[in-house]
């Protein structure tokens, strides 16, 4: 005949084998949690820096660009960091590279190679 006392006992000591090996299973949610968030969040954000960068790094006098706060220009002069945009006839500003959102048109895109082709 089983006494409660040790019903109890085996019964807490069950609790416990049980426990412990859920422990393996918290201790995987995190490490796969961190391991998502670099594969949706971190890796893509770096690709885009990356990408970035790259155009910044390909940017040349008569792109046509957007920077920052939505402003339209053309490319006239680069320097190491600061960008001539001329907006208008006449007005020019300065800008920091890194300001420079997207490029529109390169100066040498084939289209414009077409329409030249168009009016010889």
């Amino acid at each position: 005949m089983i006494s409660s006392s040790s019903l109890a006992a085996s019964l807490f000591f069950a609790q416990q084998d049980a426990a412990q090996g859920g422990g393996i299973a918290q201790m995987a949610m995190p490490v796969l949690l961190i391991v998502l968030f670099y594969f949706m969040l971190i890796r893509p954000q770096r690709r885009q820096q990356k990408e970035h960068q790259a155009k910044l790094a390909a940017l040349k006098s008569g792109d046509e660009v957007i920077a920052a706060g939505g402003i339209y220009g053309l490319v006239t002069n680069i320097n190491d960091r600061v960008v001539t945009l001329k907006i208008a006839d006449g007005v020019k500003i300065r800008v920091d590279k890194n300001s420079v959102l997207s490029v529109l048109k390169a100066s040498d895109e084939p289209a414009e190679a077409a329409k030249s082709d168009a009016t010889a």
